[in-house]
């Protein structure tokens, strides 16, 4: 189970069924996530890209915070499933476009198609590390980030990321929060 912190629904409690196997990102951290996030963004104008979405605690968040465009990727259709009649419920459904199918995948499908300001990703805890950076690279790589965008990856406290993308991680006890900026573009030597 878990709350939407804020926005329309704030307070609101989501159970998904005993029987999920998920790990909904805490109070605590969502709430110094989207402290950060509200700073920089207009929860109201973006695009956001929830990515291994799981039973939609960052996928609802913003959208009961005013986002009218999240994608939700999720590979369990039972959870797919959740995510649909959940948008469905909090009447939400015109803001989450669920889309099952492994991230991997899905970002090498799509890539190119749509860009966001904000791509999240909070893949299973006990994914190998080189995979986190083959998962950054593909959101980098194929103009997935708008130039005013951010990718953000939650992990474990004890994984460090060493990219030139990388700007910062903010840890949240054993959660920790990585931030990267999009890649520039480069002509004649010129950044521009």
């Amino acid at each position: 189970m878990y709350r939407i912190i804020s926005g329309r629904w704030k307070a609101k409690k989501i159970a998904a069924p005993k029987n999920f196997d998920v790990r909904p990102t805490t109070d605590f951290a969502k709430e110094a996530l989207f402290s950060i996030l509200e700073n920089t963004y207009d929860m109201q104008s973006i695009s956001v890209l929830d990515l291994f979405a799981g039973i939609g605690s960052i996928t609802f968040e913003f959208a009961s915070r005013g986002c009218k465009d999240v994608v939700s990727v999720e590979m369990n259709p039972k959870h797919t499933s959740f995510l649909n009649s959940t948008a469905s419920e909090l009447d939400m459904s015109s803001q989450v476009s669920v889309q099952r199918g492994d991230a991997f995948d899905w970002l090498k499908k799509f890539r190119n198609k749509k860009s966001f300001e904000i791509v999240f990703s909070d893949a299973p805890f006990e994914m190998e590390e080189k995979k986190y950076h083959e998962l950054i690279s593909l959101v980098l790589h194929n103009k997935y980030l708008k130039e005013n965008g951010v990718l953000v990856v939650e992990h474990q406290s004890r994984m460090k990321f060493d990219h030139p993308n990388f700007l910062e991680t903010r840890k949240y006890g054993n959660v920790s929060f990585s931030f990267f900026k999009p890649n520039t573009v480069e002509t004649d030597n010129q950044e521009i």
